[in-house]
């Protein structure tokens, strides 16, 4: 039987999954950032607005995140001018007392912006369900007492729309884990990365990619465990407001 990986294997692989939590982190929050602004703009009165919206679904949701990464990566670098490609792909860090923080390669910054720009709009169709999930009535209701738009979308809908979609945000953020393994098409050494080049020098097929699989399990079981707290935290809290 053969044995399993070697200290220095298994660094790799440790290596790896600390990118591949990186970049999953830096794109689910930017992208629940801009898939509210998304789903804002989806529900707005303004019609021009909305409708770029709408655009941006439709492209992001129905194009391969494959191909998105590839444009980013190849199709950015064409279009950028050489100085700022140069600035990116210049070693740059700033030092906090005892932190160095570290410019990403090129290859990060385009896997981050990738994965980005593909969950915002799933992330802001999902926000745009919860909205739509609030009744017409309370809405209203919120008008006849005086509140204005932006009043009424911070205390009447927001609060009851990311109740609703949390459990699918849950489920996109599940996605952004499994989705950067995408990013080693580009470079990006992350978890699936590091388990090819791992395979390639010890040729144990079995323990490179049976460890990056635990790795991943692992991963979105935390993030499942997570929703089942936030869940039985907020009934709690709904009991005892109610009690």
């Amino acid at each position: 039987m053969q044995s399993w990986l070697e200290p220095k294997y298994f660094t790799w692989l440790q290596q790896g999954f600390v990118v591949t939590l990186l970049l999953s982190a830096c794109a689910a929050i930017c992208a629940t950032l801009f898939g509210f602004l998304l789903a804002v703009g989806r529900t707005s009165h303004n019609a021009a607005l909305a409708r770029a919206g709408a655009c941006y679904v439709f492209i992001f949701r129905n194009s391969p995140l494959l191909v998105q990464l590839l444009f980013w990566y190849f199709g950015a670098a064409a279009l950028l001018p050489s100085d700022w490609m140069t600035w990116l792909n210049t070693p740059h860090a700033a030092v906090l007392g005892s932190f160095t923080l570290r410019w990403p390669s090129f290859e990060l910054f385009a896997g981050w912006v990738g994965l980005t720009c593909y969950t915002t709009a799933f992330i802001g169709e999902e926000f745009r369900a919860g909205m739509r999930g609030v009744t017409p009535a309370q809405q209203q209701a919120a008008a006849a007492l005086g509140m204005n738009r932006y009043t009424t979308l911070r205390h009447v809908v927001l609060p009851q729309a990311l109740r609703i979609a949390t459990p699918p945000l849950a489920g996109q953020y599940m996605n952004v884990v499994k989705n950067s393994s995408l990013t080693m098409a580009i470079g990006v050494a992350e978890l699936s990365y590091m388990s090819r080049q791992v395979d390639t020098e010890t040729f144990k097929t079995f323990q490179a990619f049976g460890t990056a699989t635990v790795f991943y399990v692992l991963t979105i079981a935390v993030i499942e465990a997570a929703l089942v707290v936030w869940q039985r935290t907020g009934t709690r809290a709904l009991l005892r407001r109610h009690a």
